[in-house]
C-alpha cells in the first residue's frame, strides 16, 4: 500500500478530515461509513475553563467524504473515570453515558468506539477494516497466522463486539506492551496510533503493507486461482427478473448485477460454493451482506433454492432466543458461476454497499485461502452481532417507507410534459425511474435531476423509439442490467397528426399506428414478459387521450391509432390479470405546458379550426370544461401514480379521465 501523505494541515482537525480521506481513498481499508479515527486536544467549557476533548469520527460518517463538523468533540475528563468503572455496561448505557460526554448537544452522535479510543492514551488514534488484516485474522491459525506476519511487533485482542467490554481490553492489552507498532482486533481491524494523525497513518499503511505482501507469498506457494469455468447457467438476462421476483415477493428490492472478471474467476473456484457459505469477514460485513450468500448452481430451481434459505436462517435465529423478532431472512447476495453476482437492497444505495462490500469479502476469502484456509466467526458470535441491539434500534428509526418504494418504473417519452412530471413523481414516491425518451439528451437531463435530488442510481436514461422492436428489446435488457427487473410501465410516448381523412397521407396515418399503438403493444409485450418471469404482479398505466372517447376532427390518425392504444390497454388486463399485472388507462386533454405535442404548427391548426388566436387556445380548453380548470402534467403525474400504486390494487382495466370535465368525452 502506498503512503500518500503529502501534507499537514495547520490544525487537529484539518489534519484529521486529511487522513480520513486518504483513508477513504483507498478501498481496501474502509467502505461505506466504515473505519473511525480520533485525536486528543484541548477545548474550553461554556465557563471558558480549559478541558481535555478528544475530536472523533462521528457514527456513520464516510471517511472518504468527511468534513469537519462530522467529528464531534467529547470531554475526556467524563469517559476516563470508565476505565476503572466495576462489572460490564451494556451498550445502551454506553451510548446514553456519551451523549452526555459531548461538548456540543447539537453535533452528531460519536462513534460506537468513542470509548476504545479514548481509553489508548495516545494523541491520535486510527482503526480500519483493510483487507488484509481481514484474511490475516479470518484464517485457521489466527493467532499463529498474525504471528507470522508481524512477529511480536503487534497487540493482538480476541474476537468481542464494539462496547465497553471491548474498549477496556484494548487499552489492558497497550499497556501490557505499550511499544507495540500495532493493535489487531480479531475479525475486527486494525488499530495503531502515534503523537500525531500522520504517525498513526504511516504506521497503519507500513503493516497493511506488511500484511499484503504476506499474503502474497502464500497465494503464490498455494496456487490459488485454480479454476474451473462455468457456463451451464441462463444468461443474466433470463436469470435477473426470476432473482429480483423471488427475493422481492414481500417486500420489493432492486438488485445490482456485477458479472466483472474478478467475480466471475472467483466464483469459477473448484471450491467457491463451500468457502463462500462459512460467513463473513467481520460483524460489520455481515450486518450488510447476511451471513452467507445464496449460491445457485446450474440446474437449481431458483424458488426453491430461496425456500431452502429462508430455512436454514429460520433454524439459525431458533438456535438462540431472543427477544428481538426475527430479521428478513432472504439473502442479500446472489452467485451464480458462470454468471455473475447480483446483490439485493431497498434501494440502489444499499445494493450497491452490498456489492462493494462483498466484492472484498471475496478478496479477503482468497487471501486467506492462501494463508492457511479461511474461517470466520462461530455461529453463536455470528447470531449476536446481526442482533446487536444498538443495530437493531437503528432499525426503529427509519422512516416510513414511501409509496412506490423498491418500484422500478419505466416512463416512456419521459423527457418532456406527461412523461417527465411522471418519471420525477414517481422518483418522490421511492420509485428507481427508467427515463426513455427518442431524444436522449433531454432524457439524460431528466435522469440527472432525479439523481441529484434523490441519490444513488435512482435514474437512468435511455434512448427509446418505441415503434422499433429490437430498441424496446435492448432497453428491457438494459433495465434489468441496471435494477434486476421491472414493476411499472407508465407507456406514456406518442405522436401528434392532423389533418382531414381525404387528404391525409398514408405516411402519417402508418406512422400514427406505429407509435401510439404498435409502440404500445412492443412496451407491453415486453413488460408482460418480464412481470411473468418475476411473478410478483405489475402495473401498466397507458396514457391514451380524450380523444380515445371523443375523437377530433382533422384528428383522425390520432384519434384512431389512440382508441386502438384502449383497446390495448383492455386486452392486457383481461390476459394479466392472473398473474397479478394490471393494466389501466388516462384519458388526458390539452396538457400545455412544458409538452412536446403542442409545436407551433399544431396550435395554429387548432386555433383555426376554433376560430381564435394562438395565444388564446389554452383558455378555449379551460373555460370548455365543466370545472372551468387547467389540467397540468402534473396532475395528470399525479393519477399515473395512483393506478400504478398499491392505492389501486383492486383495479383494473379502467379508464380514467384527467380532462376537467369534457362532457362530450363522458364513458359512453
Amino acid at each position: 500500500m502506498k503512503n500518500r501523505w503529502a501534507e499537514t494541515p495547520d490544525n487537529e482537525i484539518d489534519q484529521l478530515v486529511y487522513q480520513s480521506r486518504l483513508v477513504g481513498a483507498e478501498e481496501s481499508l474502509v467502505l461505506w461509513g466504515g473505519g473511525n479515527n480520533s485525536v486528543k486536544a484541548h477545548s474550553t467549557d461554556l465557563l471558558g475553563a480549559p478541558i481535555p476533548v478528544m475530536y472523533i469520527k462521528s457514527s456513520g460518517s464516510d471517511m472518504k467524504t468527511i468534513v469537519p463538523k462530522e467529528f464531534p468533540a467529547v470531554r475526556l475528563d467524563y469517559i476516563e473515570p470508565l476505565r476503572s468503572r466495576d462489572g460490564e455496561m451494556s451498550d445502551q448505557e454506553m451510548v446514553d453515558y456519551l451523549a452526555r460526554c459531548v461538548v456540543d448537544p447539537s453535533s452528531r452522535r460519536p462513534s460506537i468506539e468513542t470509548l476504545l479510543h479514548a481509553f489508548l492514551p495516545a494523541r491520535a488514534v486510527l482503526h480500519t477494516h483493510a483487507d488484509a488484516i481481514l484474511a490475516l485474522t479470518n484464517t485457521r491459525g489466527r493467532e499463529t497466522t498474525v504471528r507470522e506476519c508481524f512477529g511480536d511487533s503487534v497487540i493482538t485482542v480476541p474476537y468481542l463486539r464494539p462496547g465497553f467490554r471491548l474498549s477496556r481490553d484494548v487499552a489492558d492489552a497497550f499497556a501490557s506492551k505499550p511499544d507495540a507498532e500495532g493493535l489487531v482486533l480479531m475479525n475486527h481491524g486494525l488499530i495503531t496510533w502515534g503523537d500525531t494523525a500522520r504517525e498513526a497513518y504511516e504506521k497503519h499503511v507500513e503493516l497493511v503493507s506488511r500484511a499484503e505482501e504476506y499474503l502474497s507469498r502464500g497465494s503464490r506457494e498455494s496456487g490459488v486461482g485454480a479454476t474451473t469455468p462455468d457456463t451451464r447457467h441462463p444468461t443474466p438476462e433470463l436469470l435477473a427478473p426470476a432473482i429480483r421476483g423471488a427475493l422481492g415477493a414481500k417486500r420489493s428490492v432492486i438488485l445490482e448485477f456485477d458479472g466483472s472478471e474478478d467475480v466471475l474467476r472467483f466464483l469459477a473456484r473448484d471450491d467457491a460454493k463451500r468457502i463462500t457459505q462459512i460467513g463473513p469477514a467481520t460483524p460489520d460485513h455481515l450486518l450488510y451482506t447476511k451471513r452467507y450468500p445464496l449460491f445457485l448452481e446450474a440446474g437449481d430451481d431458483v424458488s426453491k433454492a430461496l425456500n431452502d434459505y429462508v430455512e436454514r436462517y429460520t433454524a439459525h435465529y431458533k438456535n438462540y432466543p431472543s427477544e428481538f423478532a426475527m430479521l428478513d431472512p432472504h439473502p442479500r447476495v446472489v452467485l451464480v458461476p458462470g454468471a455473475g453476482m447480483w446483490t439485493a437492497g431497498k434501494d440502489a444505495r444499499a445494493a450497491r454497499i452490498v456489492r462493494d462490500i462483498y466484492r472484498h469479502t471475496m478478496r479477503i476469502i482468497e487471501s486467506a485461502q492462501g494463508a492457511g484456509g479461511y474461517e470466520t466467526l462461530n455461529d453463536e458470535d455470528a447470531f449476536h452481532a446481526e442482533y446487536w441491539p444498538l443495530e437493531l434500534y437503528k432499525l426503529t428509526l427509519l422512516p416510513k417507507e414511501k409509496e412506490l418504494a423498491g418500484k422500478v418504473a419505466i416512463v416512456t417519452g419521459a423527457a418532456s410534459g406527461i412523461g417527465r412530471a411522471c418519471a420525477e413523481r414517481f422518483a418522490e414516491e421511492g420509485a428507481h425511474v427508467v427515463v426513455t425518451d427518442v431524444d436522449i439528451a433531454l432524457a439524460e437531463e431528466v435522469a440527472k435531476s432525479i439523481v441529484a435530488k434523490h441519490g444513488l442510481r435512482r435514474a437512468i436514461a435511455l434512448r427509446l423509439d418505441v415503434s422499433g422492436e429490437d430498441d424496446v428489446e435492448r432497453a428491457y435488457a438494459e433495465t434489468i442490467a441496471a435494477y434486476g427487473g421491472v414493476d411499472i410501465i407508465v407507456s406514456n410516448a406518442g405522436i401528434s397528426s392532423f389533418g382531414s381523412l381525404d387528404v391525409l397521407p398514408a405516411a402519417d396515418w402508418d406512422r400514427a399506428f406505429a407509435v401510439n399503438a404498435r409502440g404500445h403493444f412492443l412496451v407491453a409485450r415486453a413488460a408482460l414478459r418480464v412481470m411473468k418471469q418475476q411473478k410478483t404482479g405489475g402495473s401498466i398505466v397507458f396514457n391514451a387521450s380524450k380523444n380515445v372517447t371523443a375523437p377530433g376532427k382533422e384528428f383522425g390518425a390520432y384519434s384512431v391509432s389512440k382508441a386502438a392504444e384502449a383497446q390495448l390497454c383492455r386486452i392486457v388486463a383481461l390476459e394479466g390479470g392472473e398473474f397479478g399485472i394490471r393494466a389501466n388507462m388516462l384519458n388526458p386533454d390539452a396538457i400545455f405546458g412544458g409538452s412536446r405535442f403542442w409545436s407551433d404548427e399544431m396550435r395554429s391548426m387548432r386555433a383555426t379550426a376554433y376560430g381564435i388566436s394562438s395565444e388564446n387556445l389554452p383558455d378555449f380548453y379551460r373555460n370548455r370544461t365543466l370545472l372551468k380548470t387547467e389540467v397540468t402534467a402534473d396532475d395528470v403525474a399525479e393519477a399515473a401514480l395512483f393506478l400504478a400504486g398499491p392505492r389501486s390494487s383492486k383495479t383494473t382495466g379502467a379508464m380514467v379521465p384527467v380532462d376537467g370535465g369534457v362532457k362530450e368525452a363522458f364513458p359512453r
